[in-house]
């Protein structure tokens, strides 16, 4: 007589699990001045410089778990601050995979790849962003897009650098979006409320 069935493994705790895991992984303390290392274990915002913060654990969490990256997947960090973010999609996506992190204050950008450098993650960089222009396109598009400042309305041109079956987490105005393409075919939902710096 058979037993009762297996029950079906949860996605969504699987990627729970992998996001703390690589929140484990790569302290938060390393990633920040000096001055406020102390407070790295805070759930809080904390400052880095020029006016750029660095995002609470949480909301990073959050978002990570939507982006729900997979091993091997090619991953664009939009502001990408002291490297924090780029380093914990780099451990997420693995040897196999490639994450680039834009930073558009270039003195912010330097120490960032500095710091994903110091971790090892060969498959992972952090360049300054390219003026007027938002991400940057990649052959055959991004799997996955993580995007940790706040624009006025859906960036569309994000949306484009998407690959078939690819996510950008981005929060607009005050409201995190997931947008997720499948051929043509786009969907958008929405995931609770954030504050955030000012996509510039």
């Amino acid at each position: 007589m058979a037993g009762p069935a297996a029950p079906s493994p949860d996605p969504d705790a699987d990627v729970a699990r992998r996001v703390a895991d690589a929140m484990r992984a790569v302290p938060r303390a390393a990633f920040l001045p000096r001055e406020v290392r102390g407070h790295a274990g805070e759930d809080r915002a904390l400052p880095l410089w020029h006016g750029q913060t660095g995002s609470q654990p949480s909301t990073v969490a959050a978002m990570l778990r939507l982006l729900d990256v997979p091993p091997g997947a090619r991953v664009l960090d939009v502001g990408a601050g002291s490297g924090w973010t780029t380093a914990l999609l780099a451990q997420l996506a693995g040897p196999t995979g490639a994450v680039l992190g834009l930073e558009l204050d270039e003195s912010l950008a330097a120490w960032g790849a500095s710091n994903v450098a110091a971790r090892g993650f060969e498959w992972a960089v952090v360049e300054p962003a390219d003026p007027g222009a938002l991400g940057r396109p990649t052959i055959g598009g991004w799997d996955r897009v993580l995007v940790s400042a706040s624009a006025d309305r859906m960036p569309e041109a994000l949306v484009a650098q998407l690959a078939d079956g690819g996510r950008l987490v981005v929060p607009v105005r005050t409201t995190m979006h997931l947008v997720v393409r499948r051929g043509t075919a786009v969907s958008v939902t929405t995931h609770g409320e954030y504050v955030f710096v000012p996509l510039r």
